[in-house]
């Protein structure tokens, strides 16, 4: 059987053809997707017209090539197309078995056979392994060698994104930081909930300066916060890139170590890793064993923004030195987890802080993961419209809600020569600043 054929067999049997029929062909889609507006309104590159490629490749019409793969590759899985949808067709569901059965069936080449089983195999499901890559970006950041690479012009041989993307990288924890980490909090004040936190991979190496000021808020909102060492990678980036058996694997081994913490919630702070948590119960939906304790999981999964509005965090005396800020959306905390509304509260909030609303702030930055690497010609189509709509704001600091949005954003501002003008912060990160700053003026008033 060749390999196309096998490919539409495992099409036939695997895509929910009820959700592939549930597309109308409406076109409600056309308007929320990037990847559609700026390819110069193709029809192969919406969600409607990759639903009937799917289709297509079901019903035997076509076969599933180089065009359909290449249509689906290019699609940036934001899902801002479910909730204009007036079917409710889960199309991130359907991308998702797509590219894994795609992936299954295809022959990799040899690099790519190396490079796939070394991230999604060798590196993202190991926590300590993940600290140690970080310790060796850190130490190419403190020991001088990155300075010797820029200015040696090394740096030059690169696409400029990758280039300008290497610039905006934060500065690495040191190991220490990263493996001493506490797994029990008490709160500050009175206790008002418990919860656990999920502190994911990235996040809780590159990204471990955010973590501390997540689980700093959490207790300042009244939280007795456990965060279990057996924890993972969510899966995202597997569940993403046709890797969707690693996917599952990870969501057990998350279930497991987050099911007897007694925790009333499990707290996220990244957009990305809480929109693959929230649907383990669509991933383990045909495993008996897993089904069950999958929707008990993604129950008391809630985005740190969430808790803290629910907690009357807001209503606290926040205050940063007179700006103007402004929010772009994590398209997975938007569209996935329907989280919207609160970080626009936190931060309407905080004084001395005037917010002003990005125009097509909930469409995506063009960072999905590792979509700025592998599509860079069409995430920086995305980034250039996006830094526009940015600038129109007036904004000195743009808020995200997740790490490659966090990044895409500060590539943004690099490749338009504003990064002595503007910043880009996480939103717990610049809610901290609020505490700190309201503190110190506080101190400096006696």
């Amino acid at each position: 059987m060749s390999e196309r054929t096998k490919m539409q067999q495992e099409f036939k049997e695997r895509m929910d053809e009820d959700e592939l029929l549930n597309c109308m062909r409406c076109g409600f889609c056309l308007p929320s997707c990037p990847t559609y507006i700026e390819s110069g309104f193709k029809e192969s590159h919406s969600p409607r017209g990759r639903i009937a490629l799917m289709k297509a490749v079901v019903d035997g019409v076509i076969e599933p090539d180089e065009d359909v793969e290449r249509s689906l590759d290019l699609c940036l899985g934001c899902r801002a197309c479910e909730p204009v949808c007036p079917s409710g067709v889960k199309y991130g569901h359907l991308l998702e078995e797509a590219r894994d059965i795609i992936n299954k069936n295809k022959k990799h080449s040899i690099r790519e056979k190396v490079v796939r089983k070394t991230v999604f195999s060798g590196l993202f499901p190991h926590p300590n392994r993940m600290r140690t890559a970080t310790s060796l970006l850190g130490f190419y950041q403190r020991s001088g060698i990155q300075k010797a690479v820029r200015a040696s012009g090394l740096m030059n041989i690169l696409p400029d994104h990758l280039a300008t993307m290497e610039k905006v990288l934060p500065k690495v924890p040191r190991r220490g930081d990263m493996t001493n980490r506490p797994r029990h909090l008490e709160p500050a004040g009175t206790k008002k909930k418990k919860v656990a936190f999920f502190s994911g991979c990235l996040m809780d190496t590159l990204f471990l300066s955010t973590n501390n000021a997540t689980t700093t808020l959490l207790q300042q909102a009244g939280c007795e916060i456990v965060i279990p060492q057996a924890q993972t990678c969510c899966g995202a980036l597997h569940g993403h890139s046709g890797e969707k058996d690693g996917a599952k694997k990870l969501a057990k081994e998350n279930i497991s170590a987050f099911e007897d913490c007694g925790a009333d919630y499990i707290i996220t702070n990244a957009g990305g890793c809480g929109a693959f948590l929230v649907d383990y119960d669509h991933l383990l939906k045909d495993d008996p064993d897993w089904n069950v304790r999958a929707e008990r999981f993604t129950a008391k999964i809630k985005d740190v923004s969430s808790i803290l509005v629910e907690l009357g965090f807001h209503r606290n005396d926040l205050e940063v030195a007179p700006q103007i800020i402004t929010y772009q959306d994590s398209c997975h905390l938007r569209n996935v987890q329907k989280t919207f509304l609160e970080p626009r509260m936190l931060l309407q909030a905080v004084g001395g802080a005037e917010y002003h609303e990005m125009k097509q702030a909930d469409h995506c930055c063009g960072s999905a993961g590792i979509y700025n690497i592998v599509e860079s010609e069409m995430s920086m189509k995305i980034l250039d419209t996006k830094m526009q709509h940015a600038k129109d704001t007036g904004a000195v600091t743009i808020i995200t809600s997740n790490p490659g949005c966090l990044l895409q954003m500060k590539l943004g501002i690099e490749r338009e020569g504003l990064s002595d003008t503007v910043r880009a912060v996480h939103i717990v990160d610049f809610l901290l600043e609020a505490i700190r700053y309201k503190k110190e003026t506080e101190t400096n008033m006696f």
